[in-house]
């Protein structure tokens, strides 16, 4: 089981690098990344790999597309794209509706299934809600937790993306467990703070055993949808005070071996410089995996 972790550890591990990083860190997603990690990354390897660790990009398509015609069109682009990315781990997280569907269109390819939530009673009179066995049934292999659209918009807690978390990993499903700060508390500095109390809050009694089960996804919510993305640097930075935070708690063989995605606004024009950093292996990408030549380019990376 997860150590006990003190806010005072916390603290001291989330102030180990530099404490402020000012809003100018800030950049436009869109101009074509000018500088280059000196590691040689190959399309399907780079620095995840070197570690052991294997890349996973997966897509979340939120409350998208409109009709199931659209979704099976566009899982049918995921499709083809993975077949040339056979050392990257990729997957779609849908809309509950599209799960069945998207699963048979994808049936023969690599790619995975994720679910977008889930309510932690197994079944009983609560409308309109999901529960895991439900999920379970239906063959999705992942399940999003935490993510910040559900925190901010539908009020989950800490203490509510632990219970989700807890109730997919004793299903036997894998989770990506969702961090990140807002523009606000990164403006503030306390960004690493932010992302370690959730961190904590959200695997508590989580065992060293279930971890090989659990994915870390590093969103700023200050990043997502806007068009800003945090510089690879800064990205690091971050990633990298996670798996301090992980070893800290499970000791550094775990930490080592927990794959620790970026979730702020990946694009085509992004992906190379984030996945060439060490500490993140791979994506959450939102907006672009809804545009399948877009998807496509950022799970075939270079």
């Amino acid at each position: 089981m997860m150590r006990p972790l003190c806010l005072w550890t916390v603290a001291m591990l989330a102030a180990s690098a530099t404490a402020f990083i000012p809003h100018t860190a800030f950049r436009p997603s869109s101009p074509v990344a000018t500088r280059r990690c000196s590691r040689a990354v190959s399309r399907g390897t780079g620095v995840s790999m070197m570690s052991g660790r294997r890349p996973f990009i997966a897509g979340n398509w939120k409350e998208n597309p409109d009709t199931l015609e659209a979704a099976i069109d566009l899982a049918k682009v995921v499709s083809t794209a993975s077949s040339s990315a056979s050392n990257v781990d990729v997957a779609v997280v849908v809309p509950f509706p599209f799960l069945v569907p998207v699963k048979e269109t994808l049936k023969g390819s690599n790619v995975l299934i994720g679910a977008q939530d889930l309510y932690t009673e197994d079944k009983g009179a609560y409308t309109g809600a999901t529960s895991l066995p439900m999920i379970k049934s239906v063959g999705a292999q992942w399940v999003l937790c935490g993510h910040s659209e559900r925190r901010a918009l539908f009020g989950d807690t800490d203490e509510t993306v632990n219970a989700k978390l807890k109730k997919v990993l004793a299903a036997g499903l894998k989770a990506i467990l969702c961090i990140g700060e807002t523009k606000d508390e990164y403006e503030l500095g306390v960004n690493k703070l932010i992302c370690g109390l959730q961190l904590a809050k959200g695997l508590k009694g989580v065992t060293k055993e279930q971890m090989e089960n659990v994915a870390i996804a590093y969103e700023p919510v200050w990043a997502i949808g806007t068009g800003l993305t945090a510089t690879p640097e800064i990205a690091q930075d971050v990633h990298s005070n996670i798996r301090a935070i992980l070893g800290e708690a499970y000791g550094q063989a775990v930490a080592d071996k927990v794959v620790i995605q970026y979730g702020g606004s990946v694009t085509p024009e992004t992906v190379d410089e984030l996945m060439a950093m060490p500490d993140i292996d791979g994506a959450l990408v939102g907006g672009a995996s809804l545009v399948g030549e877009k998807f496509a380019r950022i799970i075939n990376f270079k």
